[in-house]
């Protein structure tokens, strides 16, 4: 898998979670001290994490308590490396994985990067669909990081793989498990399928961010391998804080109205592949609550992807493609641009070389 005899370090990207009641706080302040999900000046940006990871840090430890008190999102990403480790079955590649929020940072793992002595750094989000405010912001550290510790190290980026094969084939199987098991639940009962993503503010995607669009590809394309030509499916959006518009349909709202219509209800999490709040508080709880309030008449939630064999088959897939790929920098799961012309936070874009993250060199 390596170029030319030379080594490969793959790096795996998650955003990373509290691993105790004590870390909730600076976990926040990490969070909303990023300049890609807060885009204030770095003064004001500094005293809006330090004040909103105040406030926010009962409410959130309250919602880690329901779960053990910690995020399991690092255990699981350490899951998804040893699994990806035994495929490729390379002793010249090795996987390591990088948080954006929390540890393991980019700069605790450089020093282990850099004692591999790779020939190329390839590095692989584990956010299938490309946003500034993951794929971009994680980049950006990492070459930062890299700059900042002088590490010279060709450096691959897998910016996307909205429709990868093996991916859409590992949702499409773990729904049509779901989807039997709510017709066993609710039978002779109209079912709707729901695909919920992380949501993004309006203002993101109207300058340019791609993240949107390429949801709605997974979504299509999942939909299309679930083979049902009758299936109703709907894509929405969970998540959102704060008084801004985000995109959508919400969540929350398609529940209203799959409990109006009659529904039962699959919910599929399509943008996170690994279990944390979002998918074991927000979608199993809350959100189950407020079906039954509804009257859905079944909810039936689809475990993320996880360590699914076929997950970890893309995985390996997307690493061969961007070793294979003439030059370093960004490529998609095609090698190719797949955003229309109009997302212009596109990292495939001409001028992306020029911009934090996406540098492009001669291969």
């Amino acid at each position: 898998m390596a170029r030319s005899g030379a080594r490969t370090a793959v790096v795996l990207f998650n955003l990373g979670g509290p691993d105790s009641p004590k870390a909730v706080r600076p976990f926040l302040f990490n969070l909303f001290s990023d300049p890609a999900m807060i885009r204030l000046p770095g003064p004001l940006r500094f005293i809006f994490a330090t004040l909103i990871s105040r406030l926010r840090a009962r409410k959130a430890a309250e919602i880690y308590a329901r779960i053990g008190g910690r995020s399991p999102i690092h255990e699981e990403t350490e899951a998804q490396a040893a699994a990806l480790t035994k495929l490729i079955a390379s002793p010249d590649t090795k996987v390591f994985i990088a948080m954006r929020y929390w540890h393991p940072f980019a700069w605790e793992i450089m020093e282990e990067v850099a004692d591999f002595a790779p020939g190329q750094i390839i590095l692989l989000p584990l956010y299938p669909q490309f946003s500034t405010t993951t794929t971009g912001s994680s980049v950006a550290d990492w070459e930062n990081t890299m700059r900042r510790l002088r590490l010279e190290t060709e450096v691959r980026t897998l910016c996307c793989y909205p429709e990868e094969g093996a991916f859409i084939e590992a949702h499409a199987d773990q729904i049509k498990t779901a989807l039997a098991e709510a017709r066993e639940a609710a039978p002779d009962t109209p079912l709707r399928l729901l695909l919920s993503a992380h949501g993004l503010p309006e203002k993101i995607v109207d300058a340019g961010d791609p993240y949107a669009w390429q949801i709605e590809q997974t979504a299509a394309a999942i939909a299309k391998a679930v083979g049902e030509p009758d299936l109703d499916w709907q894509v929405c959006y969970q998540s959102r804080v704060g008084p801004m518009k985000w995109i959508g349909p919400a969540t929350s709202e398609e529940l209203k109205r799959a409990g109006k219509n009659g529904c039962a209800v699959v919910i599929a999490p399509i943008a996170f592949v690994s279990e944390h709040s979002e998918t074991l508080v927000e979608l199993d709880i809350e959100y189950r609550e407020l079906a039954e309030h509804e009257g859905v008449p079944a909810y039936i939630r689809v475990p993320a992807l996880g360590s699914h064999a076929k997950f970890i088959r893309a995985l390996k897939t997307l690493i061969e493609a961007a070793s294979a790929a003439p030059t370093s920098g960004a490529c998609s799961a095609t090698g190719q641009r797949i955003c229309p012309a109009k997302y212009g936070a596109c990292p495939m874009t001409p001028d992306a070389g020029s911009r934090p993250g996406f540098r492009k060199e001669a291969a």
